[in-house]
């Protein structure tokens, strides 16, 4: 058992001590706000398109895409969301319900499930995480677009917003230019595609510092209930019970796994920007990435810990 639990340490914990780096940079000094976003903007906008980009066109498509996987998560995230919903409605206060509900159901795949995904399975575990983290991030723009809506004045809900910022994507752009190529078997020129995985591999180790340095304690301490519900909602309930439907489907070994680590990822950091420009209640956006990051720590390790003990993945 305890060759079990290192051997899942030694997956886990290249990802997130560089969140811990990111925040220790931040409070020595070496970098700063302005650092953290225009760095973020960088992997947003430049080397996360790459890797998803070089992820998909290097994998075997036809391994790679599981029509089942993609269903079932799809269907699974919808679910979740609309039950997150009807749960706000019974506990939340109104102008509050907008926020829990995508804190409590958006994950941050396309950095850390990614990243723990690729640490896990490798070549097949960044394939297959591509294509999920294009999926997601089409569901997740949308859903949150339409909750926030309806809670957060400033939040624009007219179809054309939508559906611009889904196509403007730049992940989602880097996705479907991607599938072309592997299906057709297509490559890009030698000095190209070398330039591309340069840019690819900064993108996890970027993107983890970035989270990591926009951690505050401050917003930990300050945190209320309604945050803590909602984190307990997506980094317990969430895992657990997709995890679990996921097993009832037949899934196992690396696809299981997969999904296990989407289902577990914290709450993506861009949840609070856009609460943010919402005029929503950020600080509450703030307290339930700061838990859930922080909490990810532990459930992640004790879910792969308990999947590998029975042979589940």
């Amino acid at each position: 058992m305890l060759a079990l639990f290192l051997q899942t340490l030694t997956i886990t914990l290249p990802v997130f001590s560089m969140l811990v780096l990111g925040w220790v940079l931040k409070r020595v000094g070496w970098i700063d706000d302005g650092f953290i976003r225009v760095t973020s903007a960088l992997v947003f906008n430049l080397t996360m398109p790459c890797l998803l980009f070089l992820g998909i066109v290097h994998a075997d498509f036809k391994t790679s895409f599981k029509p089942g996987i993609v269903l079932y998560f799809t269907l699974a995230t919808v679910l979740s969301f609309a039950l997150i919903w009807r749960y706000a409605i019974w506990r939340v206060p109104h102008a509050d319900r907008g926020v829990f509900v995508q804190g409590a159901f958006r994950g941050n795949n396309g950095v850390i499930g990614l990243a723990l995904a690729a640490s896990m399975y490798g070549a097949y575990g960044i394939s297959l995480g591509s294509i999920l983290a294009g999926l997601v991030i089409v569901c997740y723009n949308a859903l949150s677009v339409i909750v926030l809506s309806v809670y957060t004045p400033g939040m624009k809900s007219d179809p054309r917003s939508v559906m611009l910022n889904i196509v403007r994507n730049p992940l989602i752009i880097s996705v479907l230019v991607a599938i072309p190529f592997a299906l057709s078997g297509w490559r890009l020129p030698a000095w190209l595609e070398q330039s591309g995985q340069s840019l690819a591999q900064m993108s996890l180790p970027l993107g983890l510092i970035c989270i990591g340095g926009s951690l505050s304690l401050a917003a930990l301490r300050e945190s209320s209930a309604t945050a803590v519900e909602a984190s307990v909602g997506k980094m317990v309930w969430l895992p657990l019970v997709g995890t679990f439907g996921a097993w009832l489907c037949g899934f196992r070994g690396a696809d299981l796994g997969i999904l296990f680590l989407y289902f577990g990822a914290p709450t993506a950091s861009v949840s609070y920007v856009m609460v943010r420009a919402a005029g929503g209640n950020y600080p509450l956006a703030a307290a339930i990435v700061v838990i859930t990051t922080v909490a990810a720590a532990v459930t992640t390790n004790l879910g792969i810990f308990i999947l590998q003990s029975l042979a589940l993945i």
